[in-house]
């Protein structure tokens, strides 16, 4: 419970830095929350694409679908369904639990687990259609 609340307290703490602005201009700190906010939503949608590598290769339908393809093939669908995947994740979560994940380790990996359940079928289906 205390690294939730510790994590709300940042990240409140980063959103109202990351708005002040001196004569409509960022200042050095706002900058440095954003540029440190997308380094950490880029390590976020890195672990999202490898835990839906694997769970793609987990799936009875990858595997009967794999067997007609070459190797480039199943890359680039992977690739293809993947990135979709990648994509969809910033939607599905909030400041709060990437927050969260960024302490805990564990809630990071639960976090990316549900994030990739709930898009990879959609993805999947969108690029096998």
């Amino acid at each position: 419970m205390k690294k939730r609340f510790a994590s709300t307290i940042l990240l409140a703490t980063l959103a109202l830095a990351g708005c002040t602005t001196i004569d409509g201009t960022n200042n050095s700190a706002g900058n440095a929350i954003g540029t440190a906010n997308d380094i950490g939503m880029n390590v976020f949608k890195s672990a999202i694409d490898n835990q839906c590598r694997s769970q793609i290769e987990k799936q009875s339908a990858w595997r009967i679908a794999s067997v007609a393809m070459t190797d480039t093939q199943q890359e680039a669908v992977k690739s293809n369904v993947c990135g979709c995947v990648s994509e969809q994740a910033p939607q599905q979560v909030t400041l709060v639990e990437l927050g969260n994940a960024a302490i805990d380790s564990q809630y990071r990996t639960q976090l990316v687990a549900k994030v990739v359940a709930k898009s990879l079928q959609s993805c999947y289906a969108s690029f096998t259609k």
